[in-house]
Formats: C-alpha cells, structure tokens, sequence
C-alpha cells in the first residue's frame, strides 16, 4: 500500500458509492482507526497508473489495427539492434 501525505494543493473530490461498498469503508475504517477518506485515497493510488496503462494499450491497439502505427517482431528488433545470430 502507498503512504501518502496531504499537501497543500490538495482537492477534495466527492464521489457517490453503493450502500454496500460504503458500509465495508465505514467498518474498515473503524477498525483501523483510519479515515475513510484514506482508504478510498490508497485504492485509488494504487489502481490508477494501471487503468492509464489499459486505456493507453487500448488506444495504441486501435492505431496499430488501423494501420496509423507499425509493428515489428523481435526477430526484426533484434536486427537492427544487431543482435541477430
């Protein structure tokens, strides 16, 4: 889990959650005795550089199958790095 501080340029952001997802933040941050406003800041540090890295592939995937952006295989990689045997 990411340790995170606060700084001063902070925002807040309000987000609405299911019932049920809000009742098992509640209960985990009573019995952590952290806030919930912590849980909520680690999970979404931790889950958002991979859902840049999806949306990223994604778009990478639709220029290479319109044929905006090429791809190589290793074997042509490896020859023109000069590691081919």
């Amino acid at each position: 889990m990411y340790c995170t501080q606060l700084k001063e340029d902070a925002i807040m952001l309000a987000i609405r959650l299911p019932q049920d997802i809000e009742t098992r933040l509640e209960n985990l941050a009573q019995r952590t005795g952290r806030t919930k406003s912590f849980y909520v800041r680690e999970a979404i540090m931790e889950h958002l550089e991979d859902l840049e890295d999806l949306y990223l592939a994604e778009q990478v995937l639709r220029r290479v199958r319109s044929g905006e952006e090429q791809t190589y295989t290793l074997a042509e990689v490896e020859a023109k790095l000069g590691l081919a045997d």
